[in-house]
């Protein structure tokens, strides 16, 4: 199975890099900017959320990355690498069946501007390019009308709905699963690149060292 490098992915307008014990700050800006959109969807969103449980997600992020079990990416502007817009992350359902998923949020101020979209393609390409799935899927909670609509912008396919599929602050949520198949990506492949407008081979930028 391929081992995922360490070096960042752009696209048109970000650079998303594996994140850094310095991240914890922006993290949390970004977080508690965001809390009453991302708590309608995220069971770890709350008013309770602190620079704690930033540090410990960065941590782990950095940790689980090593290990090849998950990769998390910081969005960043290429304009102002130290705003964080948000996080997108891909990994591993099944590494026998070479099946993935994609998650991400992004900062309420930031919304509305095809920054998921965008990003998401990315980690697509990542996915089929880079750790070779079979299968990407994306769940999204029923209502989320913004993320459906990234799912259908890169020509998910909709699956169906997983019932009660998670308790978000007491609330059990139905989430929609989507998935894209490689042979689908393949025929995709171009339009899919466009939409994140990155291209086929990202170098790393020198003014972003590693942090673990």
């Amino acid at each position: 199975m391929p081992e995922l490098s360490i070096e960042s992915r752009f696209t048109t307008r970000f650079e998303l890099r594996p994140f850094q014990k310095r991240d914890v700050e922006s993290l949390y800006e970004a977080v508690t900017a965001s809390i009453p959109e991302l708590a309608r969807w995220l069971p770890w969103a709350s008013s309770a959320y602190g620079r704690l449980d930033s540090t410990r997600f960065t941590r782990e992020s950095i940790r689980a990355y090593r290990e090849q079990r998950a990769f998390d990416f910081a969005i960043r502007s290429v304009e102002d690498s130290r705003r964080h817009i948000g996080n997108v992350s891909i990994w591993f359902v099944s590494r026998g069946f070479r099946s993935g998923e994609i998650g991400y949020w992004v900062r309420t101020d930031e919304t509305s501007s095809g920054i998921a979209t965008e990003v998401a393609a990315r980690m697509v390409q990542v996915g089929f390019e880079e750790l070779h799935m079979h299968r990407i899927i994306l769940r999204i909670a029923v209502g989320n009308r913004a993320s459906e609509r990234v799912a259908e912008k890169l020509g998910f396919t909709r699956e169906g709905i997983l019932r009660e599929e998670l308790e978000v602050h007491g609330v059990w949520l139905d989430h929609t699963a989507f998935s894209l198949l490689e042979h689908e990506y393949k025929a995709r492949a171009g339009a899919i690149r466009a939409l994140a407008g990155s291209p086929p081979s990202d170098l790393p930028r020198q003014d972003s060292p590693v942090d673990c």
